[in-house]
């Protein structure tokens, strides 16, 4: 696996951004997986990671072909569940996505292994997610990765749940 580099995108990528979460969206829904549509992820929230400066990328061939967001927002629906970590500080990975002519080269792993040692770094106990159930790449690179499923969530518009997941760091 090669290693790549990593770096925290800017606003200056938010159109190769946004281009790659369409892409991206374009191929899952080719493959039966609405959880992304022209709703979500969107500009205002991809503008609002990189104001925040918690969006992070790969670019190769001058295109920008992985991303991940890594900040400490939780969806509300996560207070009911039983996470183990309770006391520290909590990581939360949101959109993490790879182009699809780039998948199967171990980037989202590069990717995850970047978000996991970010967090350490930041002082946090342990990273959060989820995962819509219809993609089962995902959930097994989230399983693979050593990521304990602690419950399901529902989001409005969504047909089926999305799984949750953290892991202790």
């Amino acid at each position: 696996m090669m290693e790549l580099t990593i770096m925290r995108l800017e606003s200056k990528d938010k159109k190769g951004i946004m281009s790659l979460f369409r892409t991206v969206t374009k191929h899952l829904q080719s493959q039966g997986n609405y959880q992304w549509d022209r709703f979500y992820p969107n500009g205002i929230i991809i503008g609002r990671d990189l104001r925040e400066r918690n969006l992070f990328g790969i670019k190769m061939d001058n295109q920008i072909v992985g991303v991940v967001v890594l900040d400490t927002k939780q969806s509300d629906r996560y207070g009911s569940l039983p996470w183990s970590e309770r006391e520290g500080k909590s990581a939360c990975i949101h959109r993490l996505a790879v182009h699809p002519d780039y998948q199967g080269q171990g980037i989202g792993k590069q990717l995850l292994q970047f978000a996991e040692n970010l967090a350490l770094q930041q002082g946090n106990s342990d990273i959060r997610l989820d995962v819509y159930t219809g993609n089962a790449g995902a959930l097994s690179m989230y399983k693979r990765a050593g990521y304990q499923q602690v419950g399901e969530i529902k989001f409005p518009f969504r047909q089926v749940p999305y799984r949750c997941f953290e892991k202790i760091l």
